[in-house]
C-alpha cells in the first residue's frame, strides 16, 4: 500500500474519533493499537508500543511540565493574584482603559507565574469582570482583554505546552523558554496599545470615572508586599535558566517550592492552607496525567508515521514544491490556524509537530523559530471560535447573560493582535533567537 493511502487511512481514523468525542489519549491509543498490531508483526508490535509509551514519559526533560503547572495552580488557588491586581490598578491612575490594561498587565504578570491558560483567564474573570460591567465597559474591551491575556501563559514562561514543544522536537527546553519571552512582551504590548488607541478614539466603549488618590509611599509598599516577591519567583524560574546556574527542571522546582512559600507568609502555616496546598496537588496530578497520557500516544504515532515512510515522503514533497520556503511555513500557520478552531492545542501540537518539524529543518530555518510561531498560533487556538478552551472558560465566569456570541465577538480584534506579532516574528527572527543565543 503506498504511503500516502496509509497517511490518509491513519489520519482519517483518528479524525473520526475525534469528532465521535471519544477522549484524545483514547483515540490516539486506538489507532496506534491497530496500527502496531497490522505494521509491526502482531503481538511483537504491541510489545514494542509499550516500550515506547515507557520512553516518552521516562525522560528528564519533561519534569518542568507538573512543575510550571503546579505553580499556577497554587497562586490561583492561594488567591495571591487579587492583591497583585489590586497594587496594579494603584499604580495605573486614569488612564484611558485603566481596568482593561490591568487585564493585560495582570495577565501578563500572572503568566510568569502560571502555565495555565485556563486558570489565567478565570482569574482575571472573576477578578476584573463585575467591576468592568459597574464602570459600563463595553464586552468588547471587558471580555475581550481577559480572554486574549488569559492565554499570554503559553507565549511567557514558564509555559508547560513550550516544554512539550521543545521535549517532541528534540531541541532545548531552556532555548524555547528563552526565545518566547521577547514575543510574549510584545504580544502584550500590541494588546495595550490597541486598548489605549481606542480609549481615545471611541472613550464610550471605556467610560472614565473617578479614581481614589493614593499616595506614593502607601503604592511602594504595596509593590514591595505583593508584586516584588512575584519579581524573586521570576528570577527563580527565568533568571537563574538565563544565567546558567539552573537548569530548566531544577528552576521550575525552586519556582514551585517559591510559591509554596509565598502562600505561607501570606495565608499563615493553618488547615485551610493546607486544604488548598492538597487542592491544588490534586489539580496537578489530573492536569499532568491527561496531558502525558496525549504525549505518549503522539509520540508512538509519529514513529508509524515514520515507519510507513509517510513523514519523510511528505518532508521531499514540501521540498520540491516550487514555493518560497516561507510560503511554505506561512500555508502550515493557516492550516494551524485552521485546526485551532476545532481541537485544543495540545491535541494540535501532537498530530502536526511529527510532520512540521522535519520540513521545517529541511527548509533550512531555525526550529527555536519555528516553534515560538507555531505557540503564537496554539495561544490564539484558545481563543479562536467556536471551540476554544478558553472561551468556555469566559463563558463560566461571565454573567448568565453573556451570549457565546459576545464572547466570540469580543475576542476577535485580540486574535488580530496575535496575527501582528506572529508577523514580526516571521519578518524578524531575531525577536525569537536573541535570547537563547546569550545563554
Amino acid at each position: 500500500m503506498e504511503w500516502w493511502m496509509i497517511l490518509c487511512l491513519i489520519f482519517g481514523g483518528l479524525m473520526v474519533l475525534f469528532f465521535i468525542g471519544v477522549p484524545v489519549a483514547y483515540s490516539f491509543l486506538c489507532i496506534n493499537i491497530i496500527g502496531v498490531y497490522l505494521l509491526w508483526g502482531g503481538v511483537d508490535g504491541i510489545n514494542q508500543l509499550v516500550l515506547s509509551i515507557y520512553r516518552s514519559v521516562s525522560t528528564f526533560s519533561l519534569l518542568p511540565v507538573p512543575l510550571f503547572i503546579l505553580m499556577g495552580e497554587v497562586m490561583f488557588r492561594a488567591g495571591i493574584a487579587p492583591n497583585m491586581m489590586d497594587t496594579l490598578d494603584k499604580w495605573l491612575g486614569k488612564i484611558p482603559g485603566r481596568l482593561s490594561l490591568i487585564a493585560v498587565g495582570g495577565g501578563t504578570l500572572f503568566a510568569t507565574l502560571s502555565g495555565s491558560a485556563m486558570a489565567g483567564c478565570a482569574m482575571l474573570g472573576s477578578v476584573l469582570l463585575p467591576e468592568m460591567r459597574k464602570r459600563g465597559y463595553s464586552n468588547t474591551m471587558s471580555i475581550g482583554p481577559i480572554l486574549s491575556c488569559g492565554g499570554l501563559a503559553i507565549m511567557i514562561p514558564p509555559s508547560a505546552l513550550g516544554v512539550l514543544l521543545a521535549s517532541l522536537s528534540r531541541i532545548s527546553v531552556g532555548g524555547m523558554l528563552m526565545a518566547i519571552i521577547i514575543p510574549g512582551i510584545i504580544m502584550a504590548t500590541i494588546k495595550a496599545g490597541y486598548i489605549i488607541l481606542r480609549g481615545y478614539l471611541q472613550p464610550h466603549l471605556m467610560p472614565a470615572y473617578e479614581v481614589e488618590k493614593v499616595s506614593f509611599e502607601e503604592k511602594l509598599i504595596l509593590t514591595l508586599k505583593y508584586i516584588l516577591p512575584l519579581g524573586m519567583i521570576i528570577f527563580l524560574v527565568i533568571g537563574l535558566m538565563f544565567i546558567g546556574i539552573a537548569t530548566p527542571t531544577e528552576s521550575a522546582a525552586l519556582g514551585a517550592l517559591g510559591c509554596f512559600v509565598l502562600m505561607f507568609i501570606y495565608q499563615g502555616f493553618n488547615r485551610n492552607v493546607m486544604k488548598v496546598a492538597q487542592k491544588a496537588i490534586l489539580a496537578t496530578s489530573r492536569i499532568t496525567v491527561m496531558m502525558f497520557m496525549i504525549m505518549t500516544g503522539a509520540i508512538a504515532f509519529s514513529q508509524i508515521l515514520a515507519f510507513t515512510g509517510a513523514s519523510s515522503s511528505l518532508v521531499s514533497l514540501a521540498g520540491g514544491l516550487d514555493l518560497p520556503p516561507i510560503m511554505i511555513v506561512m500555508i502550515m500557520q493557516v492550516m494551524l490556524l485552521f485546526l485551532g478552531m476545532f481541537m485544543e492545542p495540545l491535541t494540535i501540537m501532537m498530530v502536526t509537530l511529527p510532520i512540521y518539524m522535519p520540513i521545517v529543518k529541511t527548509l533550512g530555518y531555525d526550529p527555536l523559530w519555528f516553534g515560538t510561531i507555531m505557540l503564537i498560533n496554539m495561544e490564539m487556538a484558545t481563543t479562536t471560535p467556536p471551540f476554544g478552551l478558553v472561551l468556555f472558560v469566559m463563558k463560566g465566569v461571565a454573567p448568565e447573560d453573556t451570549r457565546m456570541q459576545d464572547i466570540y465577538k469580543a475576542g476577535l480584534p485580540f486574535l488580530l493582535c496575535d496575527a501582528v506579532t506572529m508577523f514580526l516574528i516571521m519578518i524578524f527572527p531575531a525577536l525569537a533567537l536573541h535570547l537563547p543565543s546569550l545563554m
